[in-house]
């Protein structure tokens, strides 16, 4: 798998899903990224045509929404689509704090990354990326990769298989896009060094390649 003619996915359309698609898709023109929500009204606000009542405000998104918004950006509530289309998908989902059972008022309630990671098990075609790229607790890798194992078999016989990065997010609120533009680091955590590789090539499209930093998949989730 290469750089050329990628296709990317991404699973929540909130306030890390759409900006840093967005400025992915602004930085690398020649590659194609879909971002996906079971949130109608969420996904209508993307695709408003006032780029003044997108869903988040963040200085700077606006202009690069109408400047890469269905050319090489697309919103759409078309989940089983983009997965199956997808080489890379992206698991950018809420993490609420759990209201009920244990950790209750304290703990991430992770039924929205089970179920995203249900969806990539199910949708997906061949070899799949999985990058969790949001507000994580450490471990959740882990729980991504048990419910993938349930379809992953070997991909020289055509089957489905899967390679889980974490790639966590930075963000600050008022300054996302600075932040995606310009980081401090990029930090991709995995075991397969190929996969790893792939996902630094998207980035090194505009981030120095000596800010990007490889290790393991718990330490990346630590260091959030």
């Amino acid at each position: 798998m290469s750089q050329n003619n990628l296709k990317l996915g991404v699973i929540g359309a909130g306030f890390v899903g759409g900006p840093t698609m967005a400025v992915m898709a602004s930085k690398c023109p020649d590659l194609n990224f879909h971002v996906v929500d079971i949130n109608k009204e969420r996904i209508d606000a993307w695709n408003n045509d006032d780029v003044s009542q997108l869903p988040i405000f963040e200085p700077g998104l606006k202009e690069i929404i109408a400047s890469t918004r269905n050319k090489n950006l697309f919103f759409s509530n078309k989940i089983k689509n983009a997965i199956e289309s997808s080489d890379i998908v992206f698991i950018s989902v809420n993490t609420p704090t759990k209201t009920r059972g244990l950790g209750a008022g304290k703990s991430s309630d992770l039924k929205w990354v089970e179920a995203s990671a249900r969806e990539v098990a199910t949708y997906s075609k061949g070899h799949t990326i999985v990058v969790e790229k949001s507000t994580l607790p450490v471990r959740t890798a882990e729980v991504i990769q048990r419910i993938l194992h349930s379809e992953d078999s070997d991909s020289k016989s055509g089957k489905k298989s899967f390679s889980v990065l974490s790639n966590p997010e930075f963000l600050a609120e008022g300054t996302a896009i600075n932040d995606l533009e310009n980081p401090d680091r990029v930090l991709i955590g995995g075991e397969d060094k190929s996969a790893m590789s792939l996902l630094s090539q998207i980035y090194e499209n505009w981030v120095p390649k000596e800010k990007i930093l490889f290790t393991n998949i718990w330490s990346s989730e630590l260091a959030k």
